[in-house]
């Protein structure tokens, strides 16, 4: 487990162990309880976090939040019939009394065939320990100067700034328990830190706004208040002067902050609960072309520090690295032991979500930079914001709100607002053109910015 030298400010892991261990004592008598009762199975979890919030806005502090939660859930099974019960309590007395509630909704519930632990065979006995708590300074005084020193900076930016809507920074450290009656119980600590601010730019009689964040588990890899600021302050400032463009037929740049949600919804059609359901336009696709061959998907869940990363998910299955895609054909579903029942698989480890997606473009599809895209583009619709959720799972049809800038002849031109894009995921899938290579490290799923060869655009 990565630390760093702490101070009587910094909280680290020794901080935490008291309330692990009164989580790890819950959970062996919980275990024992629902033994005790004669369930044929049970399991528990319990994730908890510590931690605060400032908001700041125009050089004054707004909010100081602290937060402490974590409940106990807990599932006792009867055969195939399950029940469940939660407490924040976990003294010996109110974990009975969970345990007690989840039995006798078990004992009345109807049984499902596929209901169950995840295979004894599948669990993460020797897990190796994940590098995901860092040591961070959780005083209010520290996280008050972060949000103040970032909104100073980007107040200072340019005369155009002429409103705020905050500064924000937290910082969140905790851990995530988890045990089953196969005997497995499993534990990791984590961290997470953010900045964010939000500048209001004022040209003429119009007024635009956009944010920059920075967020990772090791403080040290945050990005400075003034970096921040400054980000903020050039995405809000480059919006000024936005057009609605003549509706049209153009190719689209997702750019790499936006891309993962691309690939969140190929995750989401490719997710168990989706396929069994038949509610996926990808269902049926395993083994076949979802992307063009030049791009791959590859997770790994224990890169140290990522934002996705753990040895084992929510049922106890170990993790693994795998291809999820290779040469743009399908190679897993992702299934929770539950949905892989349903449809006559093995669960993959998916319970909880994704693990850290990387997606990896062939050399010739790999373009250095953002700028090199566009040029590769020519002319389109480059994508930096969108709104609304106009994502049908069942046909794939997509359509959304988005915001940009325009492109001619490889050039950004001027801000783009007001327009729609639409388009069929399984077309954008296929019609991906090329990545650049600026992969950003702020979400689970690791992606450059995307262009797609054609959607349609609606606008004046």
């Amino acid at each position: 487990m990565a630390t760093t030298k702490t101070s009587a400010n910094l909280t680290a892991p020794e901080q935490l162990q008291p309330d692990l261990d009164r989580a790890l004592q819950a959970l062996d008598e919980a275990l024992a309880q629902a033994k005790k009762r004669g369930a044929s199975a049970a399991e528990c979890a319990l994730a908890h976090s510590r931690g605060l919030s400032v908001s700041t806005r125009l050089n004054e502090v707004e909010t100081v939040e602290f937060n402490q939660d974590g409940s106990l859930g807990i599932t006792v099974y009867r055969g195939q019939s399950k029940g469940s019960a939660s407490t924040s309590d976990l003294s010996p007395e109110a974990v009975a009394i969970a345990v007690e509630k989840a039995d006798a909704i078990a004992r009345f519930t109807q049984a499902d065939s596929c209901a169950g632990l995840a295979d004894k065979e599948l669990m993460a006995f020797g897990y190796p320990e994940p590098e995901l708590f860092y040591a961070a300074d959780q005083s209010p005084e520290y996280a008050t100067e972060q949000a103040l020193a970032c909104e100073a900076v980007m107040l200072s930016v340019d005369d155009r700034i002429v409103n705020s809507d905050g500064a924000h920074y937290s910082s969140h450290c905790g851990f995530r328990v988890y045990g089953n009656s196969h005997g497995f119980i499993g534990h990791y600590m984590s961290s997470r830190q953010s900045l964010s601010c939000m500048p209001i730019a004022k040209e003429g009689e119009k007024m635009e706004r956009d944010y920059a964040y920075t967020v990772a588990r090791n403080p040290a890899l945050l990005s400075s208040p003034e970096a921040v600021a400054r980000e903020a302050a050039a995405t809000t400032l480059a919006r000024l002067g936005a057009r609605s463009i003549p509706t049209c037929s153009a190719p689209v740049i997702f750019h790499s902050d936006l891309a993962h949600h691309l690939f969140g919804s190929f995750a989401g059609a490719i997710s168990g609960g989706s396929l069994y359901r038949k509610s996926s336009f990808l269902l049926d696709h395993l083994g076949q072309p979802i992307f063009p061959d030049w791009l791959d998907i590859h997770e790994d869940p224990l890169i140290p520090g990522g934002l996705a990363s753990s040895p084992f998910d929510h049922e106890g299955v170990v993790t693994q690295a795998r291809d999820i895609v290779q040469n743009g054909v399908l190679e897993t579903y992702l299934l929770t032991s539950y949905a892989a029942r349903k449809l006559g698989m093995q669960t993959t480890g998916h319970a909880g979500g994704i693990h850290n997606w990387r997606v990896q473009p062939k050399a010739s599809h790999l373009d250095a930079d953002l700028s090199a895209l566009c040029k590769r583009m020519g002319r389109g619709l480059l994508v930096t914001e969108l709104m609304g959720q106009g994502v049908n799972m069942v046909t794939g049809d997509y359509s959304r709100g988005a915001a940009g800038f325009w492109v001619e002849n490889g050039e950004i031109q001027f801000p783009v607002s007001e327009v729609t894009i639409a388009g069929n995921l399984k077309q954008m899938f296929q019609q991906m053109v090329a990545m650049a290579d600026d992969v950003d490290p702020r979400h689970g799923v690791l992606s450059g910015s995307v262009l797609v060869e054609n959607m349609k655009i609606a606008g004046a």
